[in-house]
């Protein structure tokens, strides 16, 4: 079973650190491979419902989309400071950019775009497959990070980039109930959508049987549940439920993890927002995989 290398950036991630992703998730399993997760019975990819065709914007989401070989150039528009930042890895690309002013790119995005001089249209990254991110949690590679139908594209975002931050295997939302892989998300991830894996579950209770079943422990956090993530050991293969603000998590959910437990807390509000219980869960999960 592989282990994947957890990546090591720091807050913010600057301009000009990016690279491409040296491991693809899209491989599915050999059927003869003895040491894939028992329990998984790899289905076909669904094609998104939703067009492929994808804007990006922002200097450090173009930057990553840039930098990342799987990621398609279809139209890359710049200004003249955004082309100067971004000029080697344009040039690497081999792609001419179309230049334009602030006031094309507010008028094709809408005035309230912080685009900060640049888009690039591309495709959807390819889709990667549940098991795969499975063998990769349970190699050592980090913990599986699962949102019950956040929509909200700040919070998952902020979501992504924790988990590029802390060496998360990877993310899995519902298909239909999570927001689109586009430009909002993707500047509010700051570069970590080329980063991280996101597969998009048709059923994620279904999916979440599926991880159980091949090994996993399902932890879904809560915050009136009276078992504190603390006291979880948090190594080895290991999902980790989070629900959307204000609903939380789905009935159906919690009948389907494994133990309900919340992060300690002691001032005086007592409830996180989704992003940040994803920043303490993972951080916590990276001590221990460190031994502390």
């Amino acid at each position: 079973m592989s282990i994947a290398k957890e990546p090591r950036y720091s807050l913010p991630l600057p301009v000009s650190t990016f690279k491409s992703p040296q491991t693809t998730m899209s491989r599915p399993f050999d059927k003869t491979d003895k040491k894939r997760p028992t329990g998984f019975k790899p289905r076909p990819r669904s094609p998104r419902e939703d067009d492929d065709t994808v804007r990006l914007f922002g200097l450090h989401a173009v930057e990553a989309a840039l930098a990342n070989e799987n990621r398609s150039i279809n139209k890359l528009l710049m200004t003249e400071n955004a082309e100067n930042k971004l000029a080697a890895l344009v040039s690497k690309r081999g792609v001419a950019p179309e230049r334009v002013t602030p006031r094309d790119l507010d008028r094709l995005l809408g005035p309230d775009t912080v685009h900060q001089g640049v888009m690039l249209e591309t495709e959807l990254l390819e889709e990667p497959v549940l098991a795969d991110l499975a063998e990769i949690a349970a190699g050592g590679g980090g913990p599986l990070i699962v949102l019950d139908q956040v929509t909200d594209p700040h919070n998952v975002g902020a979501v992504l980039r924790s988990a590029a931050v802390f060496g998360a295997a990877g993310v899995v939302m519902h298909r239909r109930h999570s927001p689109p892989l586009n430009g909002t998300l993707a500047k509010s991830a700051s570069g970590a959508l080329e980063l991280v894996p996101v597969v998009l579950a048709g059923n994620l209770a279904r999916a979440l049987t599926e991880l159980r079943d091949a090994g996993f422990t399902i932890l879904a956090l809560d915050g009136e549940a009276e078992t504190l993530l603390e006291d979880e050991p948090l190594t080895g293969a290991v999902a980790l439920v989070l629900g959307a603000e204000g609903k939380g998590l789905r009935q159906l959910t919690r009948e389907t993890s494994d133990k309900l437990v919340k992060i300690a807390t002691g001032g005086a509000l007592d409830s996180l927002n989704v992003s940040n219980a994803a920043a303490i869960a993972l951080h916590l999960a990276a001590m221990r995989r460190r031994g502390k």
